[in-house]
């Protein structure tokens, strides 16, 4: 029975203060992965450090003011005062190994978190007293929940708080799908948090900076407080547990080790979100929430449960790929079951083995060799050259594939080299910047030639652009990607011309008559023939074509033309001067007079665009669309986000570049949206003119 396993495991009276423990248990568990997700600014990094210089990690805790910590300490990082990527960081507690995955807590770089989270055994959500931070609370909530990754949440900043901290779960509350269950109470003083009340354990402890807190008495005031609550966080657990439910409603005080039992259980199972708090900056509570986790994270076989993995002997998840200055490629791997040595030759879901060329431990920015990696750690792995981000490895050919979607680029520059020496250490560094960061797309434009780099936001590409210029030394120029438009015709023509060219020996002879009309949009490009009696012999009706369609390739406006419909209908050939090119040029010649006189008019793409954003801004978010040129197609209250809504418009490819931009604004930078293709449209009036005059082209009357 669960309360049994727990009483074994953790017997009363087993601590004297908040960092006290049983050594007798150190290590049962294993090594352990825990993710440090949040909102921005609630905290992660400084909790991070906290726990560092708690378990001695690190020798004293660092602040983001001093630009010290173990964590986010690359110069984009430091430069923002943001976390801009997973930090990486392992450290012992009271006997038992842990290894903590520090992720961004902005939308732009949730992918980061996303993708560490199938090697995680559970996570830590920092969040705050702030509900503008709320919809990045249920967008940090959603990602966990639909890789059903257990969860605690840790109530930072409670030095700060204004309110009770039941106040503040009712505001949070509708972030999280399952309960947030309260595991602690507050000790007032003078309208300060002095100390916390354990509601499991029922007792007091008083904190001391950076330091563990001491148990005390708990006063007759504390004492009803802590009843009350109590008996809220077992009527959450008894929702799940018929036993509990029948002592509750018979008035009989449960077993404590049934309590933890479920606590554990239903946390580990998905079913509630045990809340913590503290105050990372002072290291409060930080004791007791390494105390949580000791007892109550996962263990790395839950994990291989969780992602279907079995009894598999030997598995490791490429978490991360990161390109070190001096050690090269480094493969960021939890290893799963099994253990990875040095030499170790690994295969991947690709069927190709790679021999591992070192092992690393990591803490924040220091890398250092060591020994073979056991079944629960998280290690760098050296050198492995055709891994990839999400590759799921074995000893064993073919295994489970890793494969990892991302989420849709709403933002894009085209990036090319500053100097011309440079295109290949571009196109190389580019390469290592998407491995690193797979939510990075780079292509290549097939309508105006353009390198294109796509990201989550502002941000997110300029993060990018500065490792491009501060750890690749390279000088680029960036800019708006092209608009692929293109031009159709309104009318239709008749038209003949003839090449002829007489310059000695043979000439160049070519006559055609074309019809040029118009087609529905989307129909694309026709040619056709009705040619009799060998006007035009046949082996240069194929040149006719080839040059129909090389003049469409630039029309009157200076763009591709497109849905139109083209015969040819009369000719004349000479026996001697005629020739495929001469029919090609004659071709050419016809259609570029027959189309400035089909009243040309310019196309532009529109895009079906998708756009989620929190309800309360879905006025502003109408009102952005409508003044890019957008048409609106409804919003609807978004399926399994409650408080959020979906809007479905149409919008000019040219309007969205920096859409992102203006919704985020809108949006306390949580909104984003996904974009397709749906049709071309006609540009007229002003909007015709600003692009034609930015291209040279001219107006059609």
């Amino acid at each position: 029975m669960p309360g049994k396993t727990f009483q074994e495991t953790i017997p009363s009276g087993r601590e004297t203060g908040e960092g006290a423990g049983n050594q007798d248990i150190a290590g049962r568990h294993g090594p352990r992965c825990i993710a440090l997700t949040g909102p921005f600014g609630s905290g992660k990094t400084t909790l991070l450090e906290a726990i560092l210089a708690r378990t001695g990690a690190i020798p004293r805790q660092g602040t983001v003011a001093a630009g010290n910590m173990t964590g986010d300490a690359s110069a984009e990082a430091r430069a923002h005062g943001m976390s801009v990527e997973a930090n990486f960081a392992e450290t012992t507690y009271l006997g038992d190994r842990f290894s903590f995955i520090d992720c961004p807590g902005s939308i732009e770089f949730l992918a980061e978190m996303e993708g560490v989270l199938p090697g995680v055994d559970m996570a830590i959500v920092v969040a705050e007293d702030d509900e503008r931070k709320l919809p990045a609370l249920q967008l940090i909530l959603k990602a966990l929940e639909a890789q059903n990754i257990p969860r605690m949440l840790f109530l930072n900043k409670i030095d700060r708080e204004a309110r009770g901290v039941r106040a503040v779960l009712d505001t949070l509350q509708p972030a999280s799908a399952v309960p947030l269950v309260l595991r602690q109470l507050p000790i007032w003083e003078d309208g300060r948090a002095v100390g916390f009340i354990d509601l499991a354990l029922e007792r007091a402890h008083v904190y001391h900076e950076k330091e563990e807190s001491t148990r005390i008495d708990m006063s007759d005031h504390d004492r009803v407080r802590e009843l009350e609550a109590r008996y809220t966080m077992l009527e959450t657990l008894a929702d799940h547990d018929d036993d509990l439910m029948e002592a509750l409603l018979e008035d009989i005080a449960p077993d404590p080790g049934q309590v933890f039992g479920d606590l554990v259980r239903e946390m580990q199972d998905g079913l509630i979100c045990p809340v913590f708090f503290g105050s990372a900056e002072h290291g409060n509570g930080v004791g007791r929430l390494l105390k949580a986790l000791r007892h109550e994270a996962p263990s790395v076989a839950h994990t291989r449960k969780r992602a279907g993995l079995g009894d598999e002997p030997r598995v490791q998840e490429v978490l991360k790929t990161l390109h070190t200055p001096h050690g090269g490629k480094l493969s960021i791997t939890r290893v799963l079951s099994g253990t990875v040595a040095d030499g170790d030759v690994l295969t991947d879901p690709r069927g190709a083995e790679n021999r591992v060329s070192g092992v690393f431990s990591l803490l924040g920015q220091q890398v250092s060799k060591r020994g073979p990696a056991q079944e629960g750690e998280l290690v760098g792995l050296g050198r492995l050259d055709n891994l990839m981000t999400g590759d799921c490895l074995s000893g064993k050919a073919q295994p489970s594939s890793g494969a990892r979607s991302y989420p849709y680029p709403v933002l894009a520059l085209s990036v090319r080299a500053g100097r011309r020496q440079d295109d290949v250490r571009l196109s190389a560094a580019l390469a290592k910047l998407t491995e690193e960061d797979p939510s990075l797309i780079v292509r290549q434009s097939q309508d105006s030639g353009e390198m294109i780099l796509e990201g989550q936001g502002e941000m997110h590409l300029r993060v990018a652009q500065e490792k491009l210029t501060g750890k690749f030394g390279l000088v680029i120029e960036t800019g708006s990607p092209a608009i692929p438009y293109a031009e159709t015709i309104r009318g239709s023509t008749q038209v003949r011309a003839r090449h002829k060219k007489q310059s000695g020996g043979h000439g160049q002879f070519g006559d055609v008559a074309l019809e040029i009309s118009s087609q529905d949009r989307g129909e694309g490009v026709a040619f056709s023939d009705r040619i009799t009696g060998g006007v035009v012999p046949k082996q240069y009706i194929a040149s006719v074509r080839e040059g129909v369609l090389e003049a469409l390739q630039k029309g009157p406006l200076g763009f591709q033309v497109v849905d139109v419909a083209v015969c040819l209908t009369d000719g004349s050939y000479h026996s001697v001067d005629s020739s495929d090119q001469a029919f090609r040029m004659a071709a050419i010649q016809a259609m570029r007079e027959g189309l400035e006189a089909c009243k040309p008019v310019l196309l532009e793409p529109v895009l079906k665009v998708t756009i989620q954003c929190p309800t309360d801004v879905t006025a502003r978010v109408n009102a952005i669309v409508s003044a890019r040129r957008g048409q609106l197609l409804g919003f609807d209250a978004r399926q399994g986000w409650e408080g959020w809504d979906e809007v479905q418009a149409l919008i000019p490819q040219a309007e969205t570049f920096d859409l992102i931009i203006e919704l985020r604004s809108a949006s306390a930078g949580v909104a984003s949206y996904s974009a397709s293709f749906d049709h071309m449209a006609e540009v007229n009036g002003k909007a015709a003119d600003q692009v034609l005059s930015r291209t040279g082209g001219q107006a059609a009357a």
